[in-house]
């Protein structure tokens, strides 16, 4: 999942060898500095630029362009380098652009190799400014981070690089000019507009990112907290954005990085339409195609032969267009290097199709709305025409034209929902164990996987409009983030405060607000979908690579714990009191420090041979209690460090009751993404902050599917 990072935010990194990609609303220059320990430059043999463009360690591009990509390996570069500035210039008399502030934001993704996306940083409130520093890499203790600077220069490149020590800044400056110059006739051109429809969509590391890279997709909190990796721009008020979720992941090698829902799923390519944006208006004034941008259009296949009629439906293998001359559905039907990444960034492209296409429809209801009552207003503002058929009339006609309008937009919608209706028919059944629900026959051929898988899927998310249409809830993995599933009765309905993002009360969903769950029951369910999250970390990963750990100092959490103590995945049930959460928290800090210590040096070789060095998750049922003040801090500290080294947290706690904290539980609350065991309309996305309804990834009523997964699962274990 791609983190999505503010002015001055920071964020380690857990590679040396990355790629930086730059997307901007015209031509720039991009080149790189290398600072001491101050950010001072040695000489102009810090700098790399069109006209030196590799330096030990940095390469930059040659020309101007609206798509860079620069290729930093950090283990080469000199040790006296502390700082790796990248910097974007606006050069002169390519594109017209004078100042950052008249074109579209610059963008910043810093990536794997492979594409994957670590961080995103979108550099707005840019005016008269011609130069900025982007990002900065930094050395700490022998460890690498990124952090988004942002700093803008109205004086241009003379003034950047006089500011970080150059004595020769202007000579330099007019060198890289000369050196653009020269490269002008290959400069890339800005990319051209976005037209509406289903266009070639290369992704971006759900999120997306969401998105949430992303989202993800990985969706954010409408009562609660950020975006998984930052929360997208645009959420509503009291709402957690959808982002890790939602990001879709181009072509590789090389692809940008973005969610979701969300996270959140769930972040936007570098180059993709931003946060908000809807497809412009055809030139020709026809119909307004809401559809996500990016999405990869299969051409329509020549119809199927009378003598081989095609079955009625849509279907995976269906072939030929559909009655309105639309191409059928396809499951798979997105950029993507493998089938897993295409069908995972099809679903976040559902998603974000599917909030544009509700967005629009909303717009047009509220136009109606707001136009209808200015009409009775003007027909009532002349005493004259109140009485009579002359009032009658106008009010009747305004009244038509309103329904008009409504009419017309929900035709749109309905159309819309009703080609990603057949989608979901057709995408679903197509999906993965990682991305299925637990009632997808893919769970009963289940088989031990031998790689990770890229994805989870923690749930459904809907809206009103349309209850009969579930988006999987996709983020990618490794988690990034905590997570939290909310246990506390007040939090539904007219009660509890909630997190600080939570602003106002939020009603239960229409299916709850009759006989809706007691605190006993919601604490069950809490349990019970936590559990079900784990089994499936369990069940995707291959043997061996993935443990869970539990902390129930009261003993409560046993019968929802079966299903992993009887599989084996748990070895025995947890030591209650406030020693079993001791030990279990000495024992993950541990293994934290030392695999940090192996990383950093280089040292894996060298780790205890009684270290389990397999990915792990925390359940911490029914916290804070049995809790004192040096478990908060272990326990803090594995949520900040821990996701780097494998070590993850779930929390399965009711906030209400660690009001006797005060506010030093708040930056923990802030780090997780909130779920909820019963459906919720708690997330939104960043794009237009539709409030999503989440519903957990429990499995039917009296199915067996989980203790059969574990099983086979633990006969994996054994044999291996």
């Amino acid at each position: 999942m791609t983190a999505e990072l503010v002015r001055g935010q920071n964020h380690p990194l857990d590679r040396t060898r990355v790629e930086i990609r730059v997307a901007a609303g015209g031509p720039v220059v991009a080149g790189v500095t290398l600072g001491d320990e101050q950010g001072r430059l040695s000489g102009v043999e810090a700098v790399a630029h069109p006209g030196a463009p590799r330096r030990t360690g940095i390469e930059v591009p040659r020309q101007a362009a609206a798509e860079h990509r620069i290729a930093v390996d950090l283990d080469a570069l000199p040790a006296a380098v502390h700082r790796v500035s990248v910097l974007l210039a606006l050069p002169s008399g390519i594109g017209g652009l004078t100042a950052f502030g008249a074109a579209a934001a610059p963008a910043v993704t810093v990536t794997g190799l492979d594409g994957t996306g670590i961080v995103r940083y979108t550099i707005t409130g840019l005016g008269a400014e011609s130069a900025v520093v982007a990002v900065e890499l930094y050395r700490r203790q022998d460890a690498w981070k990124v952090r988004a600077v942002g700093q803008g220069y109205a004086g241009g490149l003379p003034a950047m690089l006089r500011d970080q020590g150059l004595p020769q800044a202007a000579e330099l400056a007019a060198e890289i000019e000369e050196a653009v110059g020269r490269g002008q006739a290959r400069a890339v051109p800005a990319p051209a507009p976005m037209t509406a429809g289903r266009s070639e969509r290369p992704g971006t590391g759900p999120a997306a990112a969401p998105a949430q890279d992303r989202p993800s997709p990985a969706p954010t909190t409408a009562a609660d907290g950020p975006t998984p990796s930052g929360a997208g721009a645009g959420t509503g008020a009291g709402t957690e954005a959808v982002s890790g979720t939602g990001t879709a992941s181009g072509p590789r090698p090389g692809s940008g990085t973005a969610a979701g829902p969300g996270t959140g799923v769930g972040a936007k390519s570098a180059a993709g339409p931003k946060a908000g944006d809807l497809p412009p208006t055809p030139a020709d004034g026809g119909p307004i195609d809401y559809r996500h941008p990016r999405r990869r259009s299969t051409p329509a296949p020549a119809a199927p032969a009378p003598s081989s009629p095609r079955p009625a439906g849509p279907s995976p293998s269906a072939t030929g267009p559909t009655p309105d001359g639309s191409p059928l559905p396809v499951a798979g039907d997105a950029a993507g290097w493998s089938m897993d990444e295409r069908l995972y960034n099809q679903v976040w492209g559902m998603f974000e199709d599917l909030a544009r296409s509700v967005a629009a429809y909303r717009s047009a209801a509220d136009f109606a709305e707001t136009r209808l009552e200015q009409e009775l207003d003007r027909a009532l503002a002349d005493p004259r025409a109140r009485l009579g058929t002359a009032g009658d009339a106008a009010r009747a006609t305004a009244r038509d034209k309103h329904a008009t309008l409504v009419t017309q937009a929900r035709a749109a919608l309905d159309r819309d929902l009703a080609q990603l209706t057949a989608e979901s028919e057709v995408v679903e059944p197509a999906l993965p164990t990682a991305f299925a629900r637990w009632d997808n026959p893919v769970w009963q051929g289940y088989h031990v996987p031998l790689e990770r898988p890229m994805a989870l899927r923690l749930g459904d998310l809907h809206l009103p409009e349309v209850l009969d249409l579930r988006i999987p809830m996709l983020v990618r993995l490794p988690l990034e983030r905590g997570l939290w599933i909310d246990s506390g009765p007040d939090s539904y309905g007219r009660g509890g405060p909630g997190p600080e993002r939570d602003i106002g009360r939020r009603e239960l969903p229409g299916a709850l607000t009759d006989g809706a769950p007691d605190g006993a029951e919601l604490r069950r369910l809490a349990m019970e979908s936590a559990v079900a999250i784990a089994a499936r970390l369990l069940a995707i990963h291959p043997a061996g690579e993935f443990a869970v750990q539990v902390i129930d100092p009261a003993g409560a959490a046993a019968p929802a714990l079966a299903p992993l103590v009887e599989s084996g995945a748990l070895p025995a049930y947890p030591l209650p009191g406030a020693k079993g959460v001791a030990a279990v928290l000495e024992e993950l800090t541990r293994r934290v420090e030392l695999v940090q210590m192996a990383v950093r040096h280089r040292a894996a070789d060298a780790l205890p041979v009684d270290l389990d060095t397999a990915e792990q998750l925390l359940i911490v049922h029914d916290f804070p209690h049995g809790f004192d003040d040096r478990a908060l801090t272990r326990l803090r500290y594995l949520a900040d460090e821990g996701p780097a080294v494998g070590v993850h947290l779930m929390l399965v706690a009711d906030r209400a009751q660690s009001r006797e904290y005060g506010p030093v539980l708040d930056p923990l609350w802030r780090s997780l993404l909130r779920l909820t065991p019963v459906p919720d309309a708690h997330l939104a996305d960043p794009w237009v902050g539709h409030a999503w309804t989440y519903e957990p990834p429990l499995a039917p009523p009296g199915s067996q599917v989980v203790r059969q997964v574990l099983g086979r699962l633990a006969a994996a274990r054994r044999a291996s």
